[in-house]
C-alpha cells in the first residue's frame, strides 16, 4: 500500500498578536449528563501585536462545557475596538485540557478555575473575525489559530494567521 499523503508545503504561521482577556466569575449549571455548563463574562482586555492593537470591550462571554473527563469545550464571543476606532467581532472556539494525567476531581476543577495554569495544558482555539473596516478586511480573509494559557482571572491567547 503506497502513501498518498502530500506534505503541507507552503503552510506557515504569521504572529498577529496576543489577546489578554480579563474574565469575571463563572455562572454554572452544575454537573449533568454532558458535564458542567459555564458562562464566563469577558469584562475587558487588550490585543497587542505588530499589525493590530486594541481593547476588548465589556459584554462578551465564554460559554463552556466542562466534560466529566476534564476536557473543556470553549466558545467565546466578544468585541475588540482597535486603536484607530474599528470594531471587530470575535467568535473563538476551541479545547483545553491537562496534558498530565490528573485525578478526575483535580483535572475538572483545574480546567475550570485555571489552577492547573502551571501544568502542561493543551489549549488551542480557532478564532473568526468580522469587521466592516477596510483596513482590517484581511482578518476576514484568512484562517487563524491560537495557543492559550488560562490563569484564574485572565486568558492569554497568542493569535496566528495560517499562511
Amino acid at each position: 500500500m503506497s502513501d498518498t499523503s502530500t506534505p503541507a508545503s507552503g503552510i506557515g504561521l504569521e504572529f498577529i498578536g496576543t489577546l489578554d482577556v480579563q474574565v469575571g466569575p463563572p455562572a454554572e449549571t452544575g454537573a449533568h449528563s454532558l458535564g458542567n455548563r459555564r458562562l464566563i463574562p469577558i469584562v475587558s482586555g487588550t490585543l497587542s501585536g505588530p499589525r493590530i492593537n486594541g481593547t476588548i470591550l465589556d459584554g462578551g462571554a465564554d460559554s463552556q462545557i466542562v466534560r466529566p473527563d476534564g476536557l473543556v469545550e470553549l466558545s467565546a464571543r466578544y468585541m475588540i475596538e482597535t486603536a484607530d476606532g474599528a470594531r471587530i467581532y470575535v467568535e473563538n472556539n476551541g479545547l483545553r485540557r491537562a496534558l498530565v494525567p490528573q485525578d478526575d476531581g483535580a483535572a475538572t476543577s483545574g480546567a475550570i478555575d485555571g489552577s492547573l495554569s502551571g501544568a502542561p495544558m493543551y489549549f488551542r482555539t480557532a478564532p473568526k473575525f468580522e469587521t466592516a473596516h477596510p483596513d482590517y478586511a484581511w482578518l476576514t480573509q484568512s484562517l487563524f489559530v491560537c495557543s492559550g494559557t488560562r490563569e484564574p482571572t485572565r486568558v492569554l491567547l497568542h493569535v496566528y494567521r495560517v499562511m
